[in-house]
């Protein structure tokens, strides 16, 4: 009964018939959050505590455990206030901003050729040509293909080096200040991508980012395997850790196809 609640409360917020979304296969966008999890070189890792595990003097099964880490890392999502004084912090993004149509733009062959690959404006237009217009509230995932390459930080990342000294070694795609520009422009809700920042690994000015979050537009990074998604007709339901005045958090992103 709880499922059927929360499978009729998303088709209003998609305009989607309740039973399609029920029947439908739903895919997870989420890594697991564990020992392996990445985070930026200068952020602090996940670690999780065991509190108890076992059976208690009473006769019944328990088990709870402590964890900690960074607001940012495993997939997650940048809140607007993580790029812009004033925007949205995590738990203030509307939740239509979370919960909507799926656009996936494949970069996967621009990304194998070139690790420091930017999305550009031509590639969504390219998209555009083929697919039609992004639609106002679309939430556009971007997929260089490197999700396959999680949780191998030197793989993934370019370096599974920790600290400041390594920042300069990161190496990935990201989303380019022109195709963001655009992007805003098109009305979109938010922007996933299956790298570690939608700005790409050598930036120096996070150009994308501070372009997204001026104009309240949240980022979901290391987003998992895209491939099973087609371009267009997802659902995406992308829910944030609610940490109050929070600049991100722990994602869990799942995509639903009719």
């Amino acid at each position: 009964m709880r499922l059927l609640w929360m499978a009729a409360a998303v088709s209003i917020a998609t305009s989607a018939p309740a039973e399609e979304l029920w029947q439908g296969k739903w895919i997870d966008l989420t890594h697991p959050f564990n020992a392996d999890t990445i985070y930026w070189p200068t952020a602090k890792m996940f670690e999780k505590e065991e509190v108890f595990h076992g059976h208690t003097d009473g006769g019944w099964f328990y088990s709870a455990n402590n964890f900690s880490a960074a607001e940012h890392g495993g997939t997650h999502i940048d809140a607007p206030i993580h790029f812009a004084e004033g925007a949205d912090t995590v738990d203030e993004v509307p939740l239509n901003r979370l919960i909507g149509p799926g656009i996936v733009i494949d970069v996967s062959k621009q990304s194998g050729e070139d690790v420091d690959y930017l999305v550009m404006a031509a590639d969504v237009e390219a998209f555009e040509a083929e697919n039609g217009r992004l639609p106002a509230g679309a939430i556009v995932l971007l997929n260089t293909g490197r999700a396959s390459l999680y949780p191998d930080r030197a793989a993934y990342m370019g370096t599974a080096e920790r600290g400041a000294e390594a920042v300069p070694k990161l190496h990935f795609p990201g989303l380019g200040v022109g195709a963001a520009k655009l992007l805003v422009e098109r009305g979109i809700s938010a922007v996933g991508i299956d790298t570690p920042s939608i700005d790409r690994g050598q930036s120096k000015d996070f150009a994308a980012h501070v372009e997204l979050m001026k104009n309240n537009i949240p980022a979901f990074e290391n987003v998992a395997d895209m491939s099973a998604l087609p371009p267009t007709g997802p659902t995406i339901i992308a829910l944030p850790m609610k940490i109050e005045g929070g600049s991100g958090g722990p994602l869990r992103i799942v995509a639903q196809l009719p």
